[in-house]
This record gives structure tokens, sequence and C-alpha cells, in this order.
């Protein structure tokens, strides 16, 4: 540490920059406005001198930064690669391995192990370091694709798939977490900008690609693929991370933690993955199911009550700022996983159109969040008060779900674009001030955790909100025929209006939590010059 960062510390705050830890330490999170205001000797209120970014021991010049960014964002492009190029080539697999009715646990398997993976790597970062728990990751997943493009049958491809997520699980958490060990706060919300779009590259390739793939070679091409991808991130992210600053602390693995938070998130996942699809809400199977996520719950929350360091600290869960931000996250990013999902459904069933026109309406409503998340991150530099932004978003988002619930059929392609694009443009800046928000409430080296828990619960945000769209969609369409399938709602002529309007109304609601959330934030400034081309804050 520079002697200047030493005069402007309390004594004391050099030991906390150290690697011995204090028994308290998973307690406590970073300090509120307050009392950095009281650290640096200002008043409540006034501007707080600028800091390095957490983690920081001396800036990273430019190129490192390029080629650091470079590397993490085609490994996390290789994770949202997977999530959608699987799907066109499940009717090729079915006839090469067999098995039909298992075909869905080919995708069910992957965003299982992944979901599970992303807290536990959050971990395993703070504990053995960025780096490590990147490259094991990547190497995890490119064994899982090998693996995948070699099975003989359809069990030994679902079991690879599973490997392969928790791969890619473990790629997105440590990719935001290390953008954080390197950048300032300030300058955070121009890369998470950038991942918005490669997120939405991956969203629309995926699927062409893996057509492409499998009607012109074979289907197990789309695992092949990910091989030079993966190396080149491999070489790419091998060399540059040994520059990456370290805040490496003695944590200790909760083990029985994880595994009952791991425990309590499958089951969970494949209740509602399950009710109302493959069988009825109230059979016995879900029934089982949802018993034991609730009661593996409940010894999770023992554990963390319990534990002297728990899988997840007390402070993340308790802190306003972070539980707050991890609520407005679950209920947002929920929300436009189940838009997208059932945005397609919507205009076959309720506007008659065909499926590549609604593929047209899920492009506006990608392309809206992608533009509000790009528009956001560069509104975050520039303003004082940041949160003004997601908050006047999701109104907006509010007002274009309140038109679609007041008239959802009767209209036309054009307009329901148009809404769709506004309701994304509103959501769009959810994803990367949450991010923002929450590495800024935490210590450094409580990032790798946080980032992973903020994951997690998005991703189950995603899961639970998708079921409770489902249940209604379901509920509104009743052939006589027991379990029901979106599938066969799709080819179906039942009225399905009165259904959507309350999915958008539903959909408003949970926007409503989030922005009740947000107004209980705290908006500790973004601290840290801008060094990437970004014009500072007035």
């Amino acid at each position: 540490m520079s002697a200047a960062a030493r005069q402007v510390m309390p004594a004391g705050a050099t030991r906390d920059m150290t690697s011995e830890t204090i028994p308290d330490d998973t307690q406590s999170i970073a300090p509120s406005v307050a009392e950095r205001a009281a650290t640096f000797g200002v008043r409540p209120g006034a501007p707080v001198p600028p800091t390095r970014s957490p983690g920081s021991h001396l800036p990273l010049d430019h190129a490192t930064v390029r080629a650091i960014v470079a590397g993490i964002m085609l490994a996390m492009f290789l994770s949202a690669l997977e999530q959608t190029i699987v799907a066109p080539a499940l009717p090729a697999i079915g006839r090469s391995l067999g098995g039909i009715d298992d075909l869905s646990w080919v995708v069910t398997a992957y965003l299982l192990a992944a979901t599970a993976a992303t807290p536990l790597f959050g971990k395993l970062s703070d504990i053995y370091g960025r780096r490590t728990v990147l490259l094991t990751a990547i190497v995890i997943f490119i064994a899982g694709s090998v693996a995948c493009a070699l099975a003989p049958t359809i069990w030994t491809l679902i079991l690879s798939r599973g490997l392969q997520g928790l791969g890619g699980g473990g790629l997105l958490p440590i990719a935001q977490t290390i953008i954080a060990d390197m950048l300032t706060p300030r300058e955070r919300p121009i890369i998470q900008g950038r991942t918005s779009v490669m997120f939405m590259s991956a969203s629309i390739l995926g699927p062409v690609l893996g057509g492409l793939l499998t009607d012109h070679l074979h289907w197990s091409f789309i695992f092949w693929i990910n091989l030079p991808l993966g190396a080149v991130a491999l070489v790419m992210t091998g060399r540059a991370l040994r520059q990456l600053p370290r805040n490496d602390r003695p944590h200790r693995l909760d083990i029985i933690g994880a595994a009952l938070m791991v425990g309590a998130a499958i089951a969970l996942m494949l209740a509602l993955a399950w009710g109302g699809t493959h069988y009825r809400w109230l059979s016995l199977r879900i029934v089982t199911l949802l018993a034991c996520s609730a009661g593996l719950w409940v010894l999770f929350a023992i554990r963390l009550l319990t534990a002297r360091e728990p899988f997840i600290p007390l402070a993340i869960l308790h802190g306003r700022v972070t539980s707050a931000i991890t609520i407005a996250a679950f209920f947002s990013i929920g929300t436009v996983i189940g838009i997208a999902i059932y945005t397609p459904l919507y205009c076959q069933t309720v506007l008659g159109l065909s499926a590549s026109l609604s593929g047209f309406a899920l492009i506006a409503f990608m392309g809206g969040a992608t533009i509000g998340s790009l528009v956001s991150a560069r509104l975050l530099v520039r303003l004082t008060h940041y949160m003004r932004v997601p908050m006047a978003g999701l109104f907006v988002a509010i007002a274009a779900l309140a038109v679609l619930a007041a008239e959802p059929a009767g209209r036309p392609l054009a307009e329901v674009m148009s809404l769709l694009f506004v309701l994304g443009c509103g959501l769009g800046p959810m994803y990367p001030i949450s991010t923002i928000v929450m590495q800024n409430a935490v210590k450094p080296h409580q990032l790798g955790t946080a980032t992973g828990t903020l994951n997690f619960f998005r991703t189950l945000g995603g899961a639970i909100v998708v079921a409770v769209f489902g249940a209604i969609v379901l509920g509104g369409f009743n052939d006589g025929s027991g379990v029901m399938t979106l599938e066969k709602i799709a080819t179906g002529h039942s009225d399905l209006v009165p259904a959507f309007h309350r999915v958008f109304i539903a959909a408003a609601v949970c926007l409503g939590i989030c922005f009740a959330c947000l107004l209980a934030v705290e908006e500790r400034p973004l601290h840290g010059p801008v060094r990437l081309g970004e014009p500072a804050a007035e």
C-alpha cells in the first residue's frame, strides 16, 4: 500500500487489508455512506474523496485490462451460448441416441448443474483466487463438452451435460468478480454494459448456429465447437490473470451449508419445471419435491445461524443494501426470463402470429433490454444519483405492461413490438445495476461469494417466475386431458386472452416489488477514476 493511501486511512484500516481474518469477519460488510464520510473526515452528505478500486494494489494498465476483459468475456460467451445452442439439435439427438421421452433432461441437467455451481464457485474464488477457480471452471466445461460430443447413449449425454453445467455455472460469477477486482466502481458499469451485448449476441446466435451445425454437419459439433473457443479462453485468461490483484483471506468452505443449499435449490427447480407440465401439481412426486425443498431450506437457515463461517455470510443476507438489491434482482431478472419465454406463446396463441414473426417480437424485447443496459451503464458513470436510472426504467416497464394487460388481443405486430421494446428498455438497467450495487456494498474478499449469491438468486427467481406465469397460462387452458404442456397449448384453439391479461398483471406486480426494494437501497458513491474512455461524472 502506498504512503499516500496510508495517510487517508484510519488506524486499523491497514490491518483489515491484510490476510489476517478477524473471527467476526463474516458478520460485517462494507461501511455505509455515513461511515465512509466519517472515515475520510468529511460531513455526511458531502462528496467522499475517491478511493482505489477494492482490491487493487496498483492500477492495471489499459492493455492488461483489455486482455483480461477479452478473455473473461469469451469465457462468459461460452456459458451463454451453451444455454441456447442445444435446443435446435434436440430432435436430431433423439433420433440418434433414442430416449425421446428423456430429451428434456438434456436441457434441464445443464441448468440445474449451472444453478447449483454458481454460488459454490463464487465462494471458492474467494478462498483459492479467481485465476485458479476460473481456469478450473473452463477445464470442467471443456471436459463436459467432449463427453457430450462422444456420448453413446441419451443418459450418458445427460450426465455429461450436468458436468458441462458445473463448469458453465462457474464462468459467469467469477468473470463478474474479476471485473470488480481490477476496475474501480465507476468503471464497472462500462464493462457490464458490454457484457449485455455479448449475452444478446449469444441468445440470438445460439439457436441459429445450433441449427446450422446440426443440419449441415452433425449434432455433436454443437459441443465440439467449444473446444477451440475454450482453448483460446483458457490461454487468454491464464496469461492475463497472473497480474490480477488478489484479496486472499483464510476462508473455510461450509460443505454442509453448500450441500443443503444446492439440494434445496435442485428439488425446488425440479418441482417448478415438472409441475403442471409433466405431472399434476398435487401429484405425489411434485408434493414430495416441494416438501423436501422446504425442509432443506429450513436446515440451511439453521446452518447459517450456527456455522462459524456460513456458506453465505450473514452480512450479505442481513445488510440493507445487499438484501434489498438481491430481492430486486430476483423479481426483475425473473420477469425478464418469464417474458422472454412466454412472448412467443403470447404472439402465437393470442395474436395469431407465425413462429417466425413471434421471433421478431422476442428480438424486439431482447434488443430493448440490451439497449437499456448499455445506456444505463453510461449514465451510471456520469450521474451522482445513479439509482434514479433503474427506478425510471422500472416505471416505464410497468407502464408498458399496463398497456399490454389492458388489451392483450387485437394489436398489430408493430405496436406489440414497440411495447415489448419499451418493456425491454425499462428492464435492461436492472442487470448491470444489481451487480454494481452488490459489489459496491461488500468487502473485497467477499466479492466472489456476493456475486455468486446474486447470480444464484437471479436464476432461482427466473425459475419461480416462469413457473408462476406457467401456472397462470395453464390454468386458462383445459381440454380435459389432465397434464398440459406448452406445446399442446400452442396447437390448441382455446382463448388465452384472460390468461395473458393476468400474466402481464403478475409481471407488473413483480416489478412493483422490485421498485419498492430499490427505494430501500442506500445510494453509496461509486468511487475511483475512469480509465476506459468514458467521461467523469460531473
